[in-house]
């Protein structure tokens, strides 16, 4: 199966066999297990102050003693604050008081990361680069419809180095409209608008073999993404468990067999 290889100009430059790893089918089920395990990798651990609601003069005396027990006074036997004159103050120290302690706070030794199988996670990288191929998939992200996917450049898109020269490049292809739509960013409700968290649409991935150069050109514009194939990762290329728009340059083509066989989480 061929597909066209296209100049930087958007023009079509001849036809080059396509390689084998785009025509395997999207296993949606492998993608979205995949980038969960990824997720899980940037969780945080979670854990507690070990004195919380601990710090409190509040003591259990105990039910067969007679000082400050409180008995036949129809006070449950519970730890209490001591205060002057042998007197008790209010319940602390147990769950079920006011301002006590956690009943099962969490642990920072809890397993928190999803593991995954490590031919099991380059299958569903096989299986998400190859989604970058399908037309009807990339529909779903209301991605324009393009003459041929996935797209292939020559290997001038590797020197590109500023960033009106990448939007100029992107816009001859047609993708124009939807980089325009990533502009917009969306402010989450809650917490996260008070630190101002903005959050851009995903757009287009261009995958290269070295990005030095055009990943200064490309980190400037809202919802592009550069990679390069060694740096690859399931949510990436199909975020959402849904394929993304994605460049390949011919060099990336021609190494990304060889780099997904290396690949591990």
């Amino acid at each position: 199966m061929n597909t066209n290889l296209y100049q930087i100009d958007g023009k079509v430059e001849k036809q080059i066999p396509l390689p084998e790893i785009f025509t395997k089918s999207f296993r949606v089920d492998l993608v979205r297990r995949a980038i969960l395990a990824e997720q899980s990798q940037r969780y945080q651990p979670q854990g507690h102050f070990i004195s919380a609601g601990m710090q409190t003069s509040a003591q259990y005396i105990g039910e067969y003693s007679t000082w400050r027990t409180g008995r036949h006074m129809g006070t449950p036997a519970r730890p209490r604050q001591k205060l002057a004159g042998g007197a008790q103050g209010d319940v602390r120290k147990i769950p079920s008081s006011t301002k006590g302690r956690r009943a099962h706070p969490h642990v920072v030794e809890k397993i928190i990361e999803e593991r995954i199988n490590a031919s099991e996670y380059r299958k569903a990288l096989e299986s998400a680069i190859a989604g970058t191929s399908k037309a009807v998939l990339l529909e779903q992200r209301n991605a324009p419809k393009l003459e041929s996917v996935p797209i292939i450049l020559n290997n001038k898109i590797e020197s590109i180095s500023k960033t009106k020269e990448l939007l100029k490049i992107l816009e001859g292809l047609g993708l124009g409209s939807d980089i325009e739509k990533s502009h917009d960013p969306k402010i989450r409700k809650g917490l996260r608008r008070r630190s101002n968290r903005r959050i851009f649409r995903k757009s287009v991935l261009i995958v290269v073999k070295d990005s030095a150069k055009i990943e200064k050109a490309g980190r400037n514009i809202p919802g592009v993404d550069v990679r390069s194939i060694s740096n690859l990762s399931v949510e990436m290329v199909a975020p959402g468990a849904i394929p993304r728009i994605t460049i390949f340059s011919e060099h990336a083509v021609a190494g990304l067999v060889d780099a997904v066989k290396k690949a591990k989480l």
